[in-house]
This record gives C-alpha cells, sequence and structure tokens, in this order.
C-alpha cells in the first residue's frame, strides 16, 4: 500500500485563532508585544522570541485550561481526520512552532488526542510562571525555529528514490522553509503568498471543506511508492 504524509500546521489552520497570541494577550506582561515587534523586525527567530514571551505569562494552570477550553476548530477538521483514517496510507502529524500543551488541550477537547503532535514543550517553573522547551529545535535551522518543520519532512521523508511523498497543510511563516521541501502545499493566508510568489506546487484552501474536497485528487497526482501503509497515528509524547 502507498504511504503518504501529511503534515498539518495548527495556529489559524485546525484551530480558528492564533492560540499563542490568545494566551499571551490574555496572561503576559505587556512587554511582549516589543518581543513580537523585535521578532517581526529580524532581530532573532522565532525560537528566541517564544521563549521569552512564554516567560512573561502569569497564570494558573486553570486559568490556561478556561481559555484553551474556548477555543473553536476548524468545523471541517474531524472529517478530515476521518478521512486520513480510513485511508490507510495516509500518516498524519500535527507541527507546530506554538506550545504543546495548548494543542494537545485542544485538540484532545474535541476528541483527536490520539494524534501525533510536534510542538514546543510548555514547563511550570512555579503555580504560574513556565518556560518552553525545545525538543524539535535544530541548530541549522533556517527559520530559527522552536519546531523545525523542515527536519520533520526531511524525517517523514528523506531523500530517495523510494522516499514516500509529503503534503504541507498551513497558513504562516512557520511554514515557508518546509513548503519548498514537500509534494505539495495546501495554502492559505501568508503562506499562499509566499508559495505563489515562488512557483511552489499549491492549492489554496479557505477551510477544510477544500481540503476535505481535493485530496483524493492531490493524492493521485502524487508520486506514490508500494510500501507498507499506516494506521491513524497515535499521539506522541
Amino acid at each position: 500500500m502507498s504511504n503518504v504524509n501529511v503534515v498539518c500546521d495548527f495556529d489559524g489552520t485546525i484551530a480558528l485563532e492564533d492560540v499563542t497570541d490568545g494566551l499571551l494577550e490574555r496572561f503576559a506582561e505587556p512587554r511582549w508585544r516589543k518581543i513580537e515587534a523585535q521578532w517581526l523586525a529580524g532581530e532573532f527567530g522565532s525560537q528566541e522570541c517564544m521563549a521569552k514571551q512564554v516567560r512573561l505569562i502569569e497564570a494558573t494552570v486553570e486559568e490556561l485550561d478556561r481559555y484553551l477550553d474556548g477555543v473553536a476548530i476548524d468545523p471541517a477538521f474531524p472529517a478530515f481526520v476521518d478521512q486520513c483514517c480510513k485511508r490507510k496510507e495516509i500518516a498524519l502529524e500535527i507541527s507546530s512552532d506554538g506550545i504543546d500543551y495548548a494543542v494537545r488541550r485542544i485538540l484532545g477537547n474535541h476528541g483527536f488526542a490520539r494524534l501525533r503532535v510536534r510542538a514546543n514543550a510548555l514547563s511550570a517553573v512555579s503555580r504560574t510562571r513556565y518556560e518552553l522547551e525545545f525538543p524539535h529545535a535544530q541548530p541549522k535551522c533556517s527559520a530559527q525555529a522552536g519546531n523545525c518543520k523542515c527536519a520533520a519532512a526531511g524525517r517523514l521523508a528523506p531523500t530517495s528514490s523510494s522516499a514516500s511523498p509529503t503534503i504541507l497543510i498551513g497558513d504562516g511563516a512557520s511554514d515557508f522553509c518546509v513548503a519548498s521541501r514537500v509534494d505539495f502545499v495546501f495554502a492559505k493566508a501568508r503562506l499562499l503568498t509566499y508559495c505563489r510568489a515562488r512557483g511552489l506546487k499549491h492549492m489554496a484552501f479557505d477551510s477544510f471543506l477544500d481540503v476535505n474536497r481535493e485530496l483524493a485528487g492531490v493524492l493521485e497526482s502524487l508520486p506514490l511508492q508500494d510500501t507498507v501503509g499506516h494506521e491513524c497515528a497515535e499521539a506522541s509524547t
């Protein structure tokens, strides 16, 4: 059976808002906005930006959860997950440069705790203060990201004649680099502009309704290899 790897962004793609910004707006000292401006100006990468910003959050876990439990996801995402699970050739991974606790909490609230997740790791240093750790960072990451999605794509689809094709679904700057390393991109917002400017193989989408409608056709267009099929991915630790 043929394998296809699907790497899916979270903030603004699955979640209907940027959850990291939502946490910072509600619970962080106002200095987080200055750090954001410095990152946007290119003074440092997203890993350093996120590390500095998360240190400014002051909230109990219960307060964090009250916000996270109200975050909505794309209404068509459940049907997308169901389609991936039914198509045994698809290996789905949620890859985010956001906060793993937030991603897992929201996915769990909607019945998707089983999904494989790669994101930056939140660690409590007191009852109300936190640090961010970066188990998926790479020292040579061109985006200086906490979660190097290029490394994820390379791990899922190493360069070889028998490599399984990879599809990216995303919307933002954390997806820029990896977009040029995959076989196909479902893109919206800033990622769509990026793909168009560079002539990358892509399709615009507004919601997972579009992805669900077009996925079968995209799969048929990929250079599939005959390999062992994947089952629906379980959550990683």
